[in-house]
């Protein structure tokens, strides 16, 4: 039995069949109405989200399966012993889906489920946007051969996507002076650099320089600066004031993007007018909400694929 943490249990092979497969899916839905029939998946959510909750319940739902939900506030866990629980989760259910705070619960959640395990998100690895992202940038360019700017924090997004897109042909260049709390080390991006597809920029970078940089590639992705969970927190002012003085030189805006023929992508939510424009966003929207909508086909293919083992 496998389940999806991050990609590093995947091999090449495995992770292409999974992107054919969505690809399929999309153009197909209909083949696949019935794959998952009489299936049931659990999502579990301590982190909120839209594009997660909607992704896995209709995709489970289009392809013949129920789904039921539950936030991590209205459940045992925030009561009980973890293991019981999700032992318990795995004896009515056929694949559960959680959006974890911490890798440490997503890893005790791996360990002890006897059924297929998808993390949902947490604070080391976003497994499901980085297949998404990358189906996106098959779409646009009939390759994963492409140069892609990653402007933002250092976080579990970026993490998968430097995971994911070398393995597949692909370059990542990060500006990424912001590092935010996460399962990994410094270890992690060293590994990853050694075998190639992946480029740190320099956080002091010139304009010119980023402005020229981003010419040459052929997509410029950026994530929230702050974390949602943090974003409104009054608590976190001081800290979101510094955060945001120090990234809004990167903003991704018109100015940043003249000559620029790169597409942008977005994970969303977006913070419009912090980490990038009201302009690029209008312009971009189309690309943004595929992205958003990758989501979905994505991750259908992850449970079929997981259950079909």
């Amino acid at each position: 039995m496998k389940n999806l943490i991050s990609f590093s249990e995947y091999s090449d092979d495995e992770i292409k069949g999974i992107l054919d497969l969505a690809i399929d899916l999309k153009a197909n839905p209909e083949k696949y109405s019935k794959s998952l029939e009489g299936k049931k998946l659990y999502t579990l959510f301590e982190k909120t989200s839209t594009r997660t909750f909607l992704s896995f319940t209709t995709g489970i739902t289009e392809l013949g399966g129920h789904y039921f939900n539950q936030k991590w506030e209205d459940s045992n866990f925030v009561l009980g012993d973890t293991v019981s629980e999700v032992k318990y989760l795995c004896r009515n259910v056929d694949i559960i889906m959680a959006r974890l705070k911490k890798s440490e619960t997503t890893d005790l959640f791996a360990k002890n489920s006897t059924v297929p395990f998808i993390n949902g998100c947490d604070n080391t690895f976003h497994p499901c946007q980085a297949l998404a992202d990358v189906l996106t940038l098959y779409e646009k360019f009939g390759t994963y051969n492409v140069k892609l700017l990653y402007i933002g924090a250092k976080n579990n997004v970026f993490n998968s996507l430097i995971e994911l897109l070398p393995r597949l042909g692909g370059t990542v260049y990060g500006l990424t002076p912001i590092v935010n709390d996460m399962g990994v080390d410094d270890k992690f991006y060293e590994d990853i650099k050694a075998k190639g597809g992946y480029v740190e920029i320099d956080a002091h970078v010139s304009s010119d320089e980023f402005k020229e940089l981003a010419k040459t590639v052929d997509a410029v992705y950026t994530d929230t600066w702050v974390d949602m969970e943090f974003f409104n927190n009054p608590a976190f002012a001081k800290k979101k004031e510094e955060t945001v003085a120090l990234m809004s030189p990167y903003q991704i805006n018109e100015d940043m993007l003249e000559g620029s023929k790169a597409i942008v992508l977005h994970d969303m939510p977006m913070h419009i007018g912090y980490e990038i424009s009201q302009g690029i966003v209008d312009k971009h929207m189309d690309t943004i909400i595929d992205q958003a909508e990758n989501r979905r086909h994505a991750e259908k293919a992850v449970m079929i694929k997981l259950l079909s083992e």
